[in-house]
């Protein structure tokens, strides 16, 4: 299974394009009051340095989502025998026809699609709500910030599911 690192590039920008739309005009004000933000406070900001960390941290999320949306790669670690760095002889063809039937099982934008939305709901989710309760945040809040990372994990799984 080949990966395609290209589209791990590709799906690391999802989030700021999502995070445009949707910490803009859908929700910017609404998230801005939550946050007790004013136009005036976020404009001193160096937002060259914001957007290339987030860039370089969203390009991290997608290489580690790339695991949860993609299954197939999971039969190579299995079978790797300890201290292997590949597969040989009967494990590796094995590993070839397995592959060759089934490789492609799975591999669609709608399934990235789900296995993102998953994450979102039940890995996001539950780590924004502790940490919203702690900081005595609004489910406003909650809802605003975890949307929007449930709606970002769906778009990247679903194109490193199809692409990568």
């Amino acid at each position: 299974m080949q990966t395609n690192i290209y589209i791990f590039f590709i799906a690391a920008l999802i989030p700021l394009v999502i995070g445009f739309i949707w910490y803009g005009p859908l929700f910017g004000n609404t998230w801005m009051k939550e946050m007790g933000f004013t136009k005036e406070s976020l404009a001193n900001k160096n937002m060259v340095l914001t957007f290339i960390l987030c860039y370089i941290f969203s390009f991290f999320i997608a290489f580690i989502l790339q695991s949860l949306v993609i299954h197939q790669g999971g039969v190579f670690s299995t079978m790797l025998v300890s201290g292997s760095t590949g597969l040989e002889g009967e494990a590796l063809a094995y590993f070839e026809d397995f592959m060759t039937k089934y490789g492609n099982n799975y591999r669609t934008f709608k399934h990235g699609l789900l296995h993102g939305i998953l994450t979102g709901l039940f890995f996001v989710l539950p780590i924004l709500s502790i940490i919203a309760m702690f900081e005595r945040k609004s489910v406003k809040y909650v809802a605003i910030n975890a949307g929007y990372w449930i709606v970002t994990l769906a778009f990247m799984g679903g194109i490193i599911c199809e692409w990568a």
